[in-house]
């Protein structure tokens, strides 16, 4: 699985492609504590189908949860990638959601594992 950087380099590379010309994407490092140990905790349940990408470039729950831990993990990886969209945005002239979901359709969707779950454009859950 991806690392918050790689992830980061990658929404980078994604969005810089449908930037402007000449437009510079500046990311800059999240001040998590152990963002780590939040990113196994988030591929484990997105292995077991109770974790999916949203079409806004976030992720979500595929049904209820009951896990604090879990909810804690999946808010803590989407504030980094709030950052990252909002940086991206202010230096391409979009908005935060439209680099999100521009990272969703370039970046995220595409490398999903078979069998992960994602939002369709019509906002249902399908699996890969």
């Amino acid at each position: 699985m991806m690392h918050l950087s790689s992830f980061k380099a990658v929404v980078a590379a994604g969005l810089l492609a449908v930037a402007a010309p000449g437009a510079v994407l500046v990311a800059a490092a999240p001040a998590f504590a152990d963002i780590a140990a939040a990113k196994a905790l988030v591929d484990g349940a997105k292995a077991a189908g109770k974790v999916g990408e949203l079409n806004t470039g976030y992720l979500g729950f595929v049904g209820a949860t009951d896990s604090g831990a879990l909810k804690a993990a999946v808010d803590e990886i989407n504030a980094g990638r709030k950052q990252v969209y909002a940086q991206a945005a202010q230096k391409n002239g979009v908005s935060a959601e439209a680099a999100g979901i521009a990272a969703f359709n370039t970046v995220i969707l595409p490398k999903l594992a078979s069998g992960d779950y994602y939002q369709d454009n019509s906002g249902k859950w399908a699996r890969k």
